[in-house]
């Protein structure tokens, strides 16, 4: 490997700053997010225990940084201890600083040092002799500073963050000493540390900065807020140096901490460790497959008059290769996050996107995930990652906040280690029997027998039909005429504006739409009675219904409008004149397309429950949804209930069958179904609908299924989100009932917004905030771009969202907090003012 002095890695850097110039464009980072620039590295020191060298670890590559010949001034670098307990007998932040003071004396290197306490808890500033005042936290602004400036030198900056005098594990610390300090503190500490030092690098393209934050004690020491560390820094996902143990039992806790950190989606470079004479370095080097460098350091003396200088320079060859790794790793991980924007551009073929309006500027890199956050990789001058909400819950299939995620990422991969992938048929194994289990005690409770597993949720909606129709035929003698090779007929019974999934069976149970034209489905021919729906939405601080023109002759004062969305749902409409117009129409309908002289008979009833996602987040009335379950169990019509979006707590309710206040005969869930880690679908049904396959021959089976069936990994993430959605304690947003999830959308805001001018129509339910901007016909619709400026404007406030059409919905997760839905509205509503003025 070619060595990677000072001025090779300024030219590798300038030459990415000139490429990154051309091929993006800077937007400004959202207010309150996290925003961590990129142009130049920063490497988290991890330890898979406690007193295994990080700080040694931290002095040796900060002197192989600095201490080069020849030394230039613009070399920089700065060390952060977030969290140092001890204090102020044990300093890391002070063991830093005297020991590159020493090295240079010794090297002849003239170097500028530093080094700064910020906080502490009041025990540590008072063995200080100082008198400050203490903060609500419990914590004093220390503001402790030592310096020794040479002009011209190399410059290392150490600083200590938060402090407290007991040397015990941070959150005994913060308890004993009385002290309160949130993860998102220390997060924007510091965020506000590494945005000065690289805001002052980019100044000068000459500079070469160099930050390291070391951690406290091991992968898993908890914080002061008792978060485990490796889940408390999880946001920034910095790239990681791990200090391995090479003692006895050293193997195992190394490749422990190596797993804990790897399973929570951390980077990590390389893997360093004393040498105790045990050769550690072989099975660890053959676990990591040669990906991840494993580096010795010579035995350290025990001798405790001993500097360690000598050790220091011993170690010399070892620290500057680390360093050097570090370096490449971060050069070729800026490398490829500038050009991913490009090369995407050349290989995908994105679903639902006009490629021709697609430029690379505009495309979204995702460099992670954490909870409700993408961190976004934004190329500049000052290239950077930054946080955007995913208002789109990656297209509706989203739930976990940050601990969740981890939560299902351990289940997910002990579940892939224990089982890989088995097949279904006539097998069981634990996680298919307790997720089928759960489903048939939840969202199928009073109603369901049964649970058939798929892949997604067009293949949900594909066996829900074959299900369906069966059961027509067998409720009305077919099943013999079919016997005989009579040709029996079936078609759906839909509403216009639903959307049951892209698969060709799928798409024939829905309405003539963008989706079905020719040019997307020639064979589409729509096997259906599709009728218009009314629908119900938010206007001017009301609730409206909006008939369709089939009910044209009713006076509006026969429906009238609604204080609040409750009283939509309000069963005591079933008794209404209302109701009794939604069912004569019905019936009307139904009356003409059944009958012995028909050429086709309506086989099912198919409905999305509540809300049309992809037809434009339009709420129907769930009066009129009930009537057609009705009308349909009266002509022993199955009834299919289209939940792959609207289920699992996406509407606040567990299942949507509780909002209508009806149970199918069938349905299909999917989507927030394993929290959105990785496709599932079931569908449902009866034990009449099972019966209607029963009998002496395999033909007579349901004969449809999947290599990926039930599989072990997708079970066992649903039974865990299953379990965690419904749980108080895991999910704060449960109501005391633990039926339904409290309002987490503002109620005033969510009406200021309803009376804007730019505003037609807004829908709030559950986890679901949409609205529809007023516009004209040729800005309306699935295929208009009229809402393009107000999606630029929200991503640069930190939210990402994608449209439908002139339609703008904002997602949240069943366990996302009120404080964040009213920070996105805030946002939202500030913004639709900007867009009505342009």
């Amino acid at each position: 490997m070619i060595p990677v002095t000072a001025t090779l890695f300024r030219h590798r850097l300038r030459h990415l700053r000139h490429r990154i110039r051309f091929n993006s464009t800077a937007v400004s980072p959202p207010p309150h997010s996290i925003h961590l620039p990129l142009n130049h590295p920063t490497y988290l020191i991890w330890s898979a225990n406690t007193s295994l060298g990080k700080t040694l670890v931290s002095t040796g590559i900060a002197a192989s940084f600095l201490l080069q010949q020849p030394s230039s001034s613009a070399t920089k670098l700065l060390y952060l201890k977030p969290i140092q307990t001890g204090f102020p007998s044990d300093s890391d932040s002070r063991f830093v600083f005297s020991k590159l003071d020493s090295l240079s004396l010794r090297r002849q290197i003239p170097l500028s040092i530093s080094n700064s306490v910020l906080r502490s808890s009041l025990p540590a500033a008072e063995s200080l002799g100082l008198n400050v005042e203490v903060s609500d936290t419990g914590m004093c602004n220390l503001n402790f500073r030592e310096e020794k400036t040479v002009t011209g030198a190399p410059e290392l900056l150490c600083k200590t963050l938060y402090a407290w005098e007991a040397a015990i594990s941070p959150h005994l610390a913060a308890e004993r000493e009385n002290t309160t300090i949130e993860d998102s503190v220390v997060l924007r500490m510091i965020e506000k540390c590494l945005k000065e030092e690289m805001e002052c690098g980019v100044k000068s393209e000459k500079s070469d900065l160099l930050c390291l934050v070391e951690t406290a004690g091991g992968v898993a020491s908890p914080g002061p807020s008792g978060t485990l560390q490796c889940d408390l820094y999880r946001p920034f996902r910095l790239p990681g140096i791990l200090v391995g143990d090479g003692r006895l039992g050293g193997i195992s806790g190394t490749i422990a901490a190596y797993e804990s950190l790897k399973l929570r989606g951390y980077d990590i470079a390389a893997v360093v460790f004393e040498d105790h004479g045990l050769v550690n370095e072989v099975p660890l080097t053959s676990y990591l497959r040669n990906k991840v460098p494993v580096l010795v350091l010579p035995p350290i003396p025990k001798d405790p008059s001993d500097d360690l200088v000598e050790w220091f320079l011993e170690s010399n060859c070892v620290f500057e290769a680390l360093k050097e790794r570090m370096v490449v790793a971060y050069l070729e991980r800026l490398e490829r996050l500038n050009g991913m924007a490009k090369q995407a551009g050349e290989v995908f073929w994105w679903p639902f996107t006009q490629h021709k309006l697609v430029h690379e500027e505009t495309v979204t890199v995702i460099d992670s995930r954490c909870g409700e956050n993408f961190s976004i990789y934004k190329a500049s001058d000052n290239s950077s990652l930054t946080q955007q909400f995913d208002a789109c819950a990656s297209w509706w299939t989203q739930g976990p906040d940050p601990t969740f995620q981890a939560e299902l990422a351990r289940e997910m991969g002990y579940t892939a280690a224990r089982f890989g992938h088995v097949m279904f048929p006539e097998n069981v194994y634990e996680p298919a029997l307790k997720c089928a289990e759960l489903l048939l005690d939840g969202v199928g409770k009073g109603w369901a027998s049964r649970v058939y597993f798929s892949d997604n949720g067009s293949t949900a909606i594909e066996i829900a039909l074959k299900m369906a129709f069966r059961r027509f035929c067998v409720d009305h003698d077919f099943c013999e005429a079919t016997e005989e090779k009579k040709h029996i007929v079936v078609k759906v019974l839909a509403l216009r504006g639903s959307y049951h999934g892209d698969t060709l069976g799928a798409m024939e149970a829905q309405a003539p739409s963008p989706y079905t034209g020719f040019l997307q489905q020639p064979w589409y021919t729509g096997r259906g009675l599709f009728l218009d729906p009314p629908t119900v939405f938010l206007s001017n601080g009301a609730w409206n219904i909006s008939l369709p023109e089939s009910f044209s002759e009713i006076a509006p004062e026969e429906y009238g409008t609604f204080t609040t969305r409750d009283e939509i749902f309000d069963k005591s409409r079933d008794a209404s004149t209302l109701a009794r117009i939604y069912s004569a129409y019905v019936s009307e309908h139904l009356q003409e397309h059944s009958g012995v002289r028909q050429s086709a008979h309506v086989g099912a009833l198919i409905i999305e429950p509540v809300i049309h996602g992809a037809g434009g987040m339009h709420m129907v009335d769930p009066l009129f949804q009930r009537v057609l379950v009705n009308e349909c169990r009266n002509r022993k019509i199955p009834v299919i209930f289209d939940e792959v979006f609207t289920g699992f707590w996406r509407l606040g309710v567990e299942t949507t069958a509780d909002l209508l206040g009806c149970k199918p005969d069938i349905a299909c869930f999917a989507k927030l179904l394993t929290g959105g880690m990785v496709p599932l679908a079931v569908t449902l049904a009866t034990d009449a609908v099972f019966d209607s396959f029963s009998g002496d021959s395999k033909l007579k089976a349901l004969l449809h299924g999947h290599s990926y069936s039930a599989h072990a990994m997708g079970c066992a993430t649903a039974a865990k989100a299953i379990q965690w959605f419904k749980d108080p304690e895991t999910n704060h947003n449960i109501t005391s009932q633990g039926k339904t999830l409290r309002e987490l959308w503002d109620e005033e805001l969510v009406q200021q917004i309803s009376f804007h001018a730019a505003v037609q129509r807004v829908v709030v339910i559950g986890t679901l905030f949409a609205l529809e901007l007023k516009a004209d016909a040729s800005n309306s619709g699935y295929a208009s771009l009229y809402a393009k400026s107000l999606l630029t404007m929200l991503r640069e406030d930190g939210i990402f969202t994608r449209p439908l059409g002139n339609v703008i919905y904002l997602m949240c997760g069943p366990c996302t907090s009120p404080v964040i839905c009213r920070r996105l509205l805030t946002k939202l509503y500030k913004r639709l003012g900007e867009f009505n003025r342009t």
